[in-house]
């Protein structure tokens, strides 16, 4: 054991507990600032193209300095993949961190009425040619987060590991066509009809 960590284990309890909430306070004081920024952005791109959108304008909507801006994000477009990113987590990752028992491997019902609700968001991203850069990413995304509610469910039969992975992003390229499809058509369907279509096509195929 080195010696510096010897002597964090002998400092005295209250000592290392504030330490501990001194880094959450600086946690959360990272993520609520985070939040303005990327709310300000987002806002702002659904007024004008982001070609049209400077730092300083989001800086002036989140009242966040410049200085601050800069050592989290390198520029405009980082704080939008920063977002984007963001929500791909939490859509990919959320029915297995909730440990949902059901058969779903995407939650496509909550995902598609949030992202009908955000349509303006979703056409400021296709007039600004970043849409194919959010699909890029969501297929990722949703590949691994797919893989691992397929190990979760133990509804298949145990697949090779490369075989897994490539249903897997079959079924995030099907997820991500289908939600392309449902958009332009005008979002008429409702989001739970497009979770139960999405999930009788992912079982039926695997089948």
């Amino acid at each position: 054991m080195s010696r510096n960590v010897q002597s964090k284990l002998q400092e005295p309890y209250e000592l290392r507990k504030h330490g501990v909430m001194q880094r959450r306070k600086i946690d959360e004081r990272v993520r609520r600032t985070h939040e303005r920024l990327g709310s300000a952005l987002v806002a702002l791109i659904q007024e004008k193209s982001i070609d049209d959108v400077t730092v300083q304008e989001v800086l002036d909507r989140a009242s966040v300095g410049r200085s601050t801006f800069y050592l989290h994000f390198r520029d405009k477009d980082d704080l939008l993949l920063s977002q984007l990113e963001k929500f791909l987590e939490i859509m990919s990752t959320t029915l297995s961190v909730r440990k949902e028992k059901s058969q779903r491997v995407v939650p496509v019902a909550e995902m598609f009425a949030h992202i009908g609700s955000q349509n303006k968001m979703y056409r400021a991203l296709a007039d600004c040619g970043r849409l194919n850069d959010f699909f890029d990413l969501a297929q990722g995304y949703f590949a691994r987060g797919i893989e691992r509610r397929l190990v979760e469910s133990e509804r298949l039969p145990k697949l090779a590991q490369r075989e897994l992975a490539a249903r897997a992003s079959a079924l995030a390229g099907s997820l991500l066509s289908l939600l392309r499809w449902w958009l332009d058509r005008g979002a008429k369907e409702t989001p739970r009809a497009m979770d139960e279509l999405f999930h009788r096509m992912v079982w039926s195929g695997l089948q």
